[in-house]
């Protein structure tokens, strides 16, 4: 019986994924699978996975002849046999025996899913991020840590690969992550897992590293596509609207809106011209199709420079097509 499962998109990653097979094999186990996804690379990682499938214990090749993290990682789930899963990028690698430790964590506390720190590696540097939660090893209901709105918390910690799954959220449909959006895919998916799952932690564990500035990410590449976030979050409002307590957690969702817009606008450098104009038009939009007294009242609690640029953004006028998503 298969355990755990690894899933583990690659897109033209050649420089890194070696790195990535040399962590899965030490990270190796009778009961793990690992899936690798090969998401339509154009480069020699084609290669290097074809060599992982023989040499790998354990390892599944899965070639697919559409680009899309998110439909690769779906691809990966439908595949998976294993009792929990788990993630990992191409372009990443965790340390020796993580996963089974990852593995140890989730049997013992008995939850739904749990949620882990990384190492993010910019360069030669290495930082520690936490998850945004402070009890250790306590299982919780998922529901009862998304607020409070000012303050970060587990939804904003979006990240798939910091964690491990129980198959049962497969079936309840809540690992699979939304095909249509091209970024900010994990950001729905996030909130729904932590309104609709039963049980969540954190365990006292670390051993995930998440290489950031490849050139390949689409974090760090200002075309369209980036703007996906704009659909992602009018899907976050959307889906928390329809919430039971939607009173309570819109308000939360609607400052973390206008936490990523600024964000945004502060980069904006990065975007071409045309679509450094089409960031600013859509988020004009976008603004105005929020609850506008809780938009208010999330102006109101920020600070002075955030919330002014978000009330001149507001009163932009954009046209219908330069606001479509």
């Amino acid at each position: 019986m298969v355990k755990l499962s690894v899933i583990v998109p690659f897109y033209n990653v050649q420089q890194y994924a070696p790195d990535a097979i040399r962590s899965l094999r030490a990270n190796a186990r009778e009961d793990f699978e690992f899936i690798l996804v090969d998401d339509c690379s154009t480069d020699g990682t084609k290669e290097i996975l074809e060599q992982a499938e023989r040499d790998l214990p354990g390892a599944v090749l899965i070639r697919r002849s559409e680009n899309g993290v998110a439909a690769a990682r779906n691809t990966g789930i439908d595949a998976a046999r294993g009792e929990y899963l788990t993630f990992m990028d191409g372009d990443d690698w965790a340390a020796p025996g993580y996963f089974a430790q990852l593995l140890d964590s989730i049997e013992h506390l008995g939850c739904d899913f749990v949620r882990t720190d990384h190492v993010r590696c910019t360069g030669a540097q290495r930082t520690v991020h936490r998850v945004p939660f402070g009890p250790r090893n306590v299982v919780v209901p998922p529901r009862s840590v998304i607020l409070p709105a000012e303050r970060s918390t587990p939804v904003d910690y979006p990240y798939s690969w910091a964690g491990a799954y129980h198959r049962r959220l497969v079936d309840e449909g809540l690992l699979h992550m939304p095909e249509d959006l091209r970024t900010a895919e994990d950001r729905p998916w996030i909130w729904a897992l932590h309104r609709k799952a039963k049980s969540f932690a954190v365990p006292d564990l670390l051993g995930i590293f998440y290489r950031r500035g490849v050139t390949s990410s689409l974090t760090q590449i200002g075309d369209t596509r980036q703007l996906d976030f704009i659909r992602s979050f009018d899907r976050v409002l959307a889906e928390t609207a329809e919430d039971p307590e939607a009173d309570r957690f819109l308000p939360k969702a609607v400052r973390t809106y206008c936490a990523i817009i600024t964000h945004h606008l502060a980069t904006i450098e990065k975007f071409e011209p045309q679509v450094a104009r089409k960031l600013r038009s859509m988020s004009a939009a976008a603004l105005r199709r929020m609850p506008q007294d809780l938009l208010n009242d999330t102006l109101n609690s920020m600070d002075l420079a955030r919330a002014s640029q978000l009330r001149r953004l507001r009163r932009r006028p954009s046209t219908a097509g330069e606001a479509a998503a």
